[in-house]
């Protein structure tokens, strides 16, 4: 199931949308003829909110920006414990950056911003997979709002953690 939903992401990557769908729907069938996992914290078990973190990443690369973020807001409910603990860190700061770019192309740049300072703020910043869904909102921070101071100054945060953080940010 895990391979499924690489194999997924990748086609996202390539932007095939068509495969993707594909792919998601095989992933989730072989998920349904699961029994559901015991022991949660385990890394290598696959359960649905797992399975939703994955296609949230899907939907966000391939431009679906409704599912990307409705699969975003399921993945923080899930996440979140009763007293705004992040239960699942990784994932709440991906889901995060994802409502970040969903909120840029759609012209509201104030949450984007919000969303892109509250995923750097969360543990595990170093993980490859936030440094390259960053760089994803930081494309569309360039992209959409180059001349926004506000823009400006996030995108200039980026680049002081990209110089504490090889690697975190394309030049």
């Amino acid at each position: 199931m895990q391979l499924a939903a690489q194999e997924a992401k990748a086609w996202a990557r390539l932007g095939d949308r068509r495969q993707v769908e594909v792919t998601l729907d095989n992933g989730r069938r072989l998920l349904e003829a699961m029994p559901h996992p015991e022991n949660l914290d385990n890394h290598f078990a696959v359960d649905p909110a797992k399975f939703d973190f994955y296609a949230m990443d899907c939907y966000r690369l391939v431009g679906e920006d409704k599912l990307a973020r409705t699969l975003a807001e399921e993945v923080l409910r899930v996440g979140t414990d009763f007293d705004g603990t992040d239960r699942s860190p990784m994932r709440n700061a991906e889901a995060r950056v994802t409502l970040g770019v969903t909120a840029a192309r759609e012209g509201d740049l104030e949450q984007a911003l919000t969303m892109g300072e509250r995923a750097l703020q969360g543990e595990r910043q170093s993980v490859p997979s936030l440094i390259m869904t960053s760089r994803e909102l930081a494309a569309e921070m360039k992209r959409l709002y180059a001349s926004e101071p506000s823009a400006q100054d996030y995108l200039a945060r980026l680049h002081a953690l990209g110089q504490q953080k090889p690697g975190f940010l394309p030049q």
